[in-house]
């Protein structure tokens, strides 16, 4: 205690401090007042206005008279330029091209002082205004900015607080009339009042309705035409620079964009389809494809069409199977009419452009067998016969058994376990099929020739033969939306083998999949209860497994797919196929026809081009 006092007393006499007579004093070097009537200041100014409209423009050219006049009130000011952006936001400084230039001659002393009218001119994102406010402030000498309507002068000591609060204020005044923009635009759409921006092929009457512009509609019809016929982007866009067609906006050189973006836009078949696009953030004013984000409004029959709807769906159909190596052929699904897999529609691995309601049309023929579910009645036993009523089939799932006839399924890709590539005897390809109605799939022996066979297997270094991973970014996003599973997750599936009259065939029932989910996700679906852990994977198994561990010894005895594939029907591998055709591409223009159109457009657009 006597310690601490002495420590306390010491403290005392240091901060008495010394004699002032023995310190002296050097003064520091006054800052620059701007507004002092004798400095030589160099002074610049901000403008901007939001829009290029006529009523801005007025506006815009007001502030710059305005400065004009301001900078020749204060003796000695020099102005260095009026910096100004027109029509820009000013939510986000990457844009504006006028304010960039101050900010780097400010940067490299060129200015003193920058005048602008408002806070919300400057900028009205709260982290561009104070950033560049204090990136100024720190040089050397530094670089006040003054709002003429705040009185705010920001090389006052006390002027940051107030300025964070009017910028605050400004940008969420951007933020209200970014919302009741996006209502407006709701309630238009709801109303079935689209925007029109200027298009190829139309012109707009004085009530914005779309007006076929023949001279244009002949080039569109010449991108069509060219495209179903085979010819690709590049091609298009260099025969239509050789012919001198001009765009929208009168340049004649064409891009393989430009006529992309012809091609998907479903206008030229009569329809509308608003909010394409949407801008997740206000700020940046970055646009991102609407992928359900907002809501989209769509009307057929809109306007006149230039293409037919089904010219126009057989295009869409081959750019989504381009980049999978489907060049110029319609997709098709095919349906077993007879047989076992009577209902099964055979899938293309490299196949994209179906709905999931695509799958269900295709198998509208199928077989379907209802039974009575749970234990069957009327249960007939010998005499010494061991009578298993209460007795369950427990599943293989529970089961760590080699050999497990499986396949694991992604968005991405889907690959069998070595147990099946077993059963089919080192058979290389197969033939995949989907029952959407009955939820199964099914895999059955295939040859490399087979239009929808795939190769599901590999050679090793060491000759031997293992699962091959079979990649399916072009239909399984469609079969997850068909079974309504969580693309970020992967699925796994026990299999059935079947094996009569020399035809094998494995069954997956797609209700009893088990979903993989990444550990460090956590993530589990309300359809699933019962866990298990496999590597970095916690396994899902379905809800209703949590009551049981399988099957009743006589249900299973006579289940379904059992009945279907051994008591129904001709077993046989050659069953007929029925194709499905889509009501959108019955009447496709024939190829004879696309060629006669083509030839007669471009004369056309020659013959207009020397009327010229």
């Amino acid at each position: 205690m006597i310690e601490k006092e002495i420590k306390k007393e010491k403290i005392r006499k240091r901060y008495k401090g010394i004699d002032p007579n023995k310190i002296k004093v050097i003064p520091a070097i006054p800052q620059k007042n701007v507004f002092d009537d004798k400095a030589i200041v160099r002074a610049a100014v901000y403008v901007r206005v939001s829009t290029d409209s006529l009523e801005q423009t007025s506006s815009f050219e007001l502030q710059k008279n305005h400065y004009e006049s301001v900078i020749k009130n204060y003796p000695g000011f020099e102005l260095v330029n009026i910096y100004s952006d027109e029509g820009i936001t000013g939510t986000s400084t990457e844009q504006r091209s006028g304010f960039m230039n101050m900010i780097n001659d400010c940067l490299e002393h060129k200015i003193d002082i920058v005048i602008t009218k408002s806070v919300s001119r400057f900028a009205r994102n709260l982290l561009d205004c104070i950033k560049y406010v204090r990136k100024l402030k720190s040089q050397t000498p530094p670089i006040g900015i003054y709002f003429e309507t705040e009185h705010i002068f920001t090389l006052d000591e006390k002027s940051e607080m107030f300025l964070a609060f009017m910028a605050t204020h400004a940008q969420e005044e951007s933020h209200n009339k970014s919302e009741i923009m996006n209502i407006s635009i709701d309630m238009r759409f709801k109303s079935g009042i689209y925007l029109t921006p200027p298009l190829l092929g139309y012109d707009q009457d004085e009530n914005g309705n779309l007006i076929i512009n023949e001279y244009e509609a002949d080039i569109v019809r010449l991108v069509f035409f060219m495209y179903l016929y085979g010819y690709t982007c590049i091609q298009i866009a260099d025969r239509l620079t050789d012919l001198e067609c001009k765009t929208k906006k009168g340049n004649v050189t064409w891009s393989p964009t430009s006529i992309l973006y012809i091609l998907q836009n479903e206008r030229y078949c009569g329809a509308v389809l608003a909010r394409k696009t949407w801008t997740p953030n206000y700020l940046d004013h970055k646009s991102a494809k609407n992928r359900n984000n907002k809501n989209q409004y769509y009307t057929e029959l809109h306007h006149e069409a230039i293409i037919s709807k089904e010219d126009f769906n057989a295009v869409q159909s081959f750019i989504k199977n381009a980049k999978y190596k489907n060049n110029r052929v319609i997709p098709e699904l095919k349906c077993i009419s007879e047989g076992v897999l009577a209902g099964f529609v055979s899938v293309h691995t490299r196949w994209a452009g179906f709905k999931p309601e695509d799958y269900i049309l295709a198998s509208v023929d199928e077989i379907c067998i209802t039974e009575k579910d749970g234990v069957y009645d009327n249960i007939n036993l010998t005499a010494g016969e061991f009578d298993f009523t209460g007795y369950e089939i427990a599943r293989t799932q529970f089961f760590n058994i080699s050999g497990k006839l499986s396949i694991t399924i992604s968005d991405k890709y889907i690959s069998f376990s070595m147990g099946c590539i077993k059963k089919f005897k080192e058979i290389q390809y197969i033939d995949i099929l989907i029952s959407p109605r009955r939820k199964l799939l099914a895999i059955r022996p295939s040859e490399q020739n087979i239009k929808n066979s795939v190769r599901w297997s590999k050679f090793t270094e060491n000759c031997t033969i293992a699962p091959k991973q079979i990649s399916g970014r072009a239909f399984l996003p469609v079969i997850f939306d068909l079974f309504n599973w969580d693309k970020d997750l992967k699925y796994k599936i026990q299999g059935t083998y079947y094996f009569k009259e020399n035809m094998s065939i494995i069954i997956f029932d797609i209700k009893n999949a088990e979903v993989l989910i990444p550990k460090a996700s956590l993530i589990i679906d309300s359809k699933t209860q019962a866990l298990s852990s496999a590597g970095n994977n916690i396994i899902g198994s379905p809800k209703e497994w949590c009551n049981d561990f399988g099957i009743g010894f006589y249900t299973y005895a006579q289940i379904k797919e059992l009945k279907n594939y051994f008591a129904y029907g001709k077993w046989t591998s050659t069953a007929k196929e029925k194709t499905y055709i889509d009501k959108n591409m019955i009447n496709v223009t024939s190829t004879e026809d696309i060629k006669d159109e083509i030839n007669t457009v471009i004369e056309k657009i020659k013959r207009n081009r020397n009327n010229e």
